[in-house]
C-alpha cells in the first residue's frame, strides 16, 4: 500500500490555495497592526485590547462572508 507523504500533501493544498492564504495572512497582520497602533495612540486598558484582537476573528469571518456575497459564491474561474 502506497503511503501518502503529508508534506507532499501540504504542499499540493497550499498551491490550490494560495491567494486564499496570502489573504488571510494580510487580514490578520493589516488587523493587528491596526489595534496596535490605536491602543498605542490611545493607550486603553489591556482587557480593551485584548477584546478589539478578539473582535479579529469576527471581524475576519464578516470579511470573508462579504467577499463570497460580493464575488457570488464563484471559486475563482
Amino acid at each position: 500500500m502506497a503511503r501518502v507523504n503529508p508534506l507532499a500533501e501540504w504542499v499540493a493544498s497550499v498551491r490550490e490555495d494560495r491567494l486564499g492564504l496570502l489573504v488571510d495572512l494580510a487580514f490578520a497582520v493589516a488587523w493587528v497592526t491596526m489595534v496596535e497602533v490605536v491602543f498605542r495612540v490611545v493607550d486603553g486598558p489591556t482587557w480593551a485590547y485584548y477584546l478589539a484582537m478578539l473582535s479579529g476573528i469576527v471581524a475576519y469571518f464578516g470579511f470573508v462572508w462579504n467577499l463570497e456575497v460580493a464575488t457570488g459564491g464563484r471559486d475563482g474561474d
